[in-house]
């Protein structure tokens, strides 16, 4: 009488050990970079109203020929209620748009006070040329577009 023994099916205690350390090291990579894509989403809010604001701004160099004498003059809607942008405000003189971003939106931010600002320079031939950066007390590079971090 020949007997086989059937070979036993499943993992060992060593493989499934090896299998949760690859999942736990993959989650710490990922995780942050979770978190930075989402913020960095977020920040298309206060972006898209620093665009708003700027086309308003030029638009009113281009109309009349100077640049506008106070905040009021340019048309922007100045105060928002958006879950991420806490308000707007433009420094005619120095032809600068800030955006302020609301307390935290950003990791670590509890006490808010975060801007990111459009920079204008006036050409002679009418035109603005524009220069997205972050303020004094900033929102971090790495939460800004790629094309405000130049």
């Amino acid at each position: 009488m020949n007997i086989q023994k059937k070979a036993q099916q499943g993992f060992t205690l060593i493989e499934l050990m090896i299998v949760i350390a690859i999942i736990g090291i993959l989650a710490a990579i990922a995780l942050p970079a979770y978190q930075d894509y989402t913020v960095r989403a977020k920040m298309s809010e206060p972006i898209a109203a620093l665009s708003e604001a700027k086309t308003s701004y030029t638009e009113y160099y281009s109309a009349n020929g100077f640049l506008p004498a106070d905040q009021d003059a340019t048309g922007i809607a100045l105060t928002r209620f958006g879950k991420i942008l806490k308000e707007i405000t433009v420094d005619a003189a120095s032809e600068v748009i800030t955006a302020e971003v609301r307390a935290g939106i950003i990791p670590g931010d509890s006490a808010g006070g975060l801007f990111i600002e459009l920079s204008g320079i006036s050409q002679d031939d009418g035109t603005i040329v524009w220069k997205c950066g972050a303020g004094d007390t900033s929102v971090l590079t790495k939460y800004l577009p790629s094309t405000c971090r130049g």
